[in-house]
């Protein structure tokens, strides 16, 4: 499905799914003047299409101890450690994303650690890997 098979309702239903991805659909219905049944048949056409390609949450990491929030830009040493690198991040629950980046460094990682020491250690077995730049957040704005 490319924009121009999508039509504005589908694009409307989207958008209240992106607001808040758990709206009931006849809620959505309400609001792009469907009926619930409708608006499931369109989401499940999205799914199928692969438009929609799942649902999250949001979530406060500080509730749960998880207050150290840090973003790591990475240096390979080696063009040859990529896929070990990979596999590396795929096993570590503390890196939550990672990008492959173009510009200054190889990789861009977001990573959430209850405390200073467990961001040390992580960014001491990044070491075998590399070097790194960090930068912590302060506070999420938006």
């Amino acid at each position: 499905m490319t924009n121009s098979t999508m039509d504005d309702i589908d694009l409307r239903i989207l958008n209240c799914l992106l607001e808040r991805a758990d709206l009931p659909h006849k809620e959505i219905g309400q609001r792009v003047h469907l009926t619930g049944q409708a608006v499931g048949a369109r989401v499940r056409k999205l799914q199928e299409l692969g438009v929609i390609e799942g649902y999250t949450i949001r979530w406060n990491p500080d509730k749960i101890g998880l207050s150290v929030h840090a973003f790591v830009t990475v240096f390979m040493t080696s063009n040859h450690a990529h896929q070990t690198f990979q596999s590396f991040v795929q096993h570590k629950e503390q890196i939550v994303e990672l990008h492959r980046v173009g510009g200054e460094g190889c990789y861009w990682m977001r990573v959430r650690v209850g405390t200073q020491a467990e961001l040390t250690a992580l960014l001491d077995e990044l070491l075998q890997y590399g070097n790194y730049k960090v930068s912590l957040s302060i506070g999420q704005m938006k």
